[in-house]
């Protein structure tokens, strides 16, 4: 059986102990970055709670990050390759991509590089983990392509965590399936006398290019380059993998939210995929907060989660505790996005006009020298300096702060780990999607009506600071559409907590299903 409570984290672990040779093993594989690697280790654990032996691989540089080498030089990459680690229920095995943390290719043959060299090291992994006596069973990857290359090297059963919307794992499968006459393999720039909109089964009207995921859409008439081509290929790439092989795609999603089951059972009826929502992996952290710190064995807790990035330590919640009840703005922009110093002047001029408290992450990666005096000179920088207004971080828990009851307001890129994550808390949302699928996951905001999207600049493509102010007396003011938002957040943090807190043990059964599965593969 698996462990019933986590130990100390630590290398050259095995996770679950005991004799269990014959027991059903997953490889878990998923990119370094926190967006990806917080809902893939989830899944793992729910996974190993499920009773099956399970091994998390991200890649070195991150696992160098979750893991810290005792060794007073630190461990190369590939050292750290070569080492476990567990934290008594499941194991950690990286996997190296010849990149290091934060750097990733810039060019196609980069690209073709790290998806060889990942799905090498994957491969290795795999064979030292069959000579170990611990045979893998099912490589689940975490949109990582480089894992399905590798599972198919080995003949080892493939599942597809999309850790993304149902929404978005619907537009990609329409998009690469219905054809297009532009070479670049993106959706042109439409023309702007008349709307276009994408109709798909299950779904709202998608306006073009507004709504679609950034990578599929030319909104300059140019397209961007290198970034938006990977991205493209590698959507083309995942979509073809479930398409041909239709292995078992686990969802991070919840039956409970309008639109996501809808796109769910159409994608079974027309394209018949083998989809399966998993109940959103990162709810169970959340619902109920004060609960899940006292049964984290039951799932869900705090050590579900992982932060690549040192969390301030400089009285973020304290600064909370003395704030009103559901006043503070809290901004956040995830860990990809970087600023430039206008956009920092425009925030600033925004959340200070707001005349409300706030609280903005501005991680240490996404400040050059510029926006770090910015900061500074407002009051704001040093990495949790406050002024009577706001306080800047570096970083911080985020379930924690949404959790908060001073927490009033949102302001977010819209990824979808955060996107989940305000609606379990019931946090009203200021929408501003910058890239991938954020602008879908803004148009579910809209469509569920927790939220409001923030429109930017024609000219400059700047948030300005009026825009800001505006959408947040939207969703915290005294108006009709503010309470309007208010009692459909209500509503719909209802909903979720109803499908989290009574109906997990249907998640759970979809998941001892599938290790059911792949048990009777073996």
């Amino acid at each position: 059986m698996a462990g019933d409570g986590d130990g100390d984290a630590g290398r050259h672990g095995g996770g679950g102990g005991g004799r269990d040779v014959d027991r059903c093993h997953f490889l878990v594989a998923a990119y370094g970055h926190q967006g990806h690697l917080t809902p893939a280790r989830a899944l793992a654990r729910r996974l190993a709670r499920g009773g099956a032996r399970v091994t998390l691989s991200v890649a070195a540089s991150a696992h160098a990050r979750m893991f810290p080498s005792p060794s007073p030089g630190g461990s190369s990459l590939d050292d750290v390759e070569s080492e476990e680690a567990s934290d008594g229920l499941i194991a950690y095995a990286p996997y190296s991509d010849g990149f290091g943390f934060g750097s990733r290719p810039r060019t196609a043959e980069e690209r073709a590089r790290r998806r060889r060299e990942s799905a090498d090291s994957l491969s290795r992994v795999l064979a030292r983990l069959r000579a170990a006596g611990r045979p893998v069973t099912c490589v689940v990857s975490a949109m990582l392509l480089p894992a399905a290359d590798a599972a198919a090297v080995h003949g080892v059963p493939l599942a597809v965590f999309w850790n993304q919307s149902a929404a978005a794992l619907a537009a990609y499968y329409h998009y690469f399936h219905r054809g297009h006459d532009d070479e670049r393999g993106v959706v042109a720039a439409p023309d702007p006398a008349r709307e276009e909109v994408w109709l798909l089964p299950g779904m709202p009207a998608l306006r073009v290019p507004r709504d679609l995921p950034s990578f599929i859409v030319d909104a300059t008439g140019g397209g961007d380059s290198d970034k938006a081509a990977g991205a493209v290929d590698t959507m083309r790439a995942l979509v073809e993998v479930v398409g041909r092989g239709k292995p078992t795609v686990l969802v991070n999603t919840l039956d409970a939210l309008e639109v996501e089951a809808d796109a769910l059972q159409a994608m079974r009826q027309h394209q018949r995929l083998d989809v399966v929502a998993v109940g959103a992996v990162a709810v169970p952290m959340v619902v109920p907060l004060r609960r899940q710190r006292t049964d984290a064995a039951a799932g869900g807790g705090e050590e579900d989660r992982i932060h690549l990035f040192e969390r301030d330590r400089k009285g973020y919640m304290e600064w909370l505790d003395a704030r009103p009840g559901s006043s503070v703005v809290y901004v956040s922009f995830g860990s990809m996005l970087g600023y430039d110093k206008r956009q920092v002047e425009e925030m600033l001029r925004g959340l200070r006009g707001s005349g409300r408290p706030y609280l903005w992450v501005v991680p240490k990666d996404g400040r050059d020298e510029e926006v770090e005096r910015c900061l500074t000179d407002n009051g704001g920088g040093g990495g949790g300096a406050a002024e009577e207004q706001g306080m800047v971080l570096e970083w911080c828990d985020q379930i924690e702060v949404l959790s908060h009851p001073s927490t009033g307001c949102f302001v977010t890129h819209c990824g979808w780990n955060s996107t989940l994550e305000a609606v379990a808390t019931g946090v009203p949302v200021v929408a501003v999607p910058y890239w991938s699928d954020q602008p879908l996951n803004a148009r579910l905001v809209e469509e569920w009506g927790v939220g409001v999207r923030a429109e930017r600049d024609a000219t400059s493509g700047l948030l300005v600071g009026a825009e800001l102010a505006s959408c947040v007396e939207a969703v915290m003011g005294d108006g009709d559409e503010a309470r309007s938002i208010h009692e459909r957040v209500r509503d719909l943090k209802d909903q979720v907590r109803r499908e989290v807190v009574h109906e997990s043990g249907r998640v759970d059964s979809r998941l001892k299903n599938l290790i059911a599965a792949m048990q009777n593969r073996k």
